[in-house]
């Protein structure tokens, strides 16, 4: 299932070489790839949540590492949130003009939410999984190396499975606007952009 899950990212390009005709397949199983990356990403991280935190010394020092990384997350997408919201503000007054499509700037915001969720999820499980790593691999090396795994996988999971149902739905969303290819690639792009700028 990890090896179906980890070739979802190349629907993409699939997607782009095929002809109108044959789109809805793809579109739906899009669709449904997202879906299962995220059930698995779910489905990871009861796993590990399972796994035994350690002795008090290890939860101890897990508990800072979680209070300090939500630190982190507070004081980064406040910043992080300015910014979009500056940017939001110039790209719908762009909107209004012939030079950018009116979904652009939606499109913008939505992605960097939905990035920052990622993130948000990512560091969520990395601070939960570190004293559970730890006691695990306690038990054994393989066994700290599949809590650590499993870890990783959770975040990579969620990206994939938000980034296709987030793809997937606005491109569904923009071909009942009977907008122009054109107009299409533009949005896209640009919530393209709202993603890649959260995450860096």
């Amino acid at each position: 299932m990890k090896r179906l899950i980890g070739l979802f990212p190349f629907l993409g390009l699939a997607f782009a070489q095929e002809s109108a005709n044959s789109q809805n397949w793809l579109v739906w199983l899009a669709l449904i790839g997202g879906a299962a990356a995220l059930i698995f990403a779910l489905y990871l991280t009861r796993r590990v949540l399972s796994f035994s935190e350690g002795n008090a010394r290890m939860q101890e020092i897990a508990q800072a590492i979680r209070e300090g990384a939500q630190a982190y997350l507070t004081r980064e997408y406040t910043v992080v949130g300015i910014f979009f919201a500056v940017v939001f503000v110039l790209l719908l007054i762009l909107s209004f003009t012939p030079y950018l499509n009116a979904y652009a700037p939606y499109a913008f915001v939505i992605g960097g939410a939905l990035s920052a969720l990622a993130g948000y999820v990512g560091m969520t499980i990395a601070t939960a999984a570190n004293s559970r790593t730890t006691a695990a691999a306690q038990e054994g090396l393989n066994r700290g190396l599949r809590v650590a795994f499993s870890a990783g996988t959770v975040m990579s999971m969620t990206v994939v499975g938000l980034g296709l149902l987030y793809v997937t739905g606005w491109y569904l969303f923009l071909q009942t606007r009977n907008l122009s290819l054109e107009e299409i690639s533009q949005v896209m792009l640009i919530l393209g952009l709202g993603a890649s700028a959260m995450a860096l």
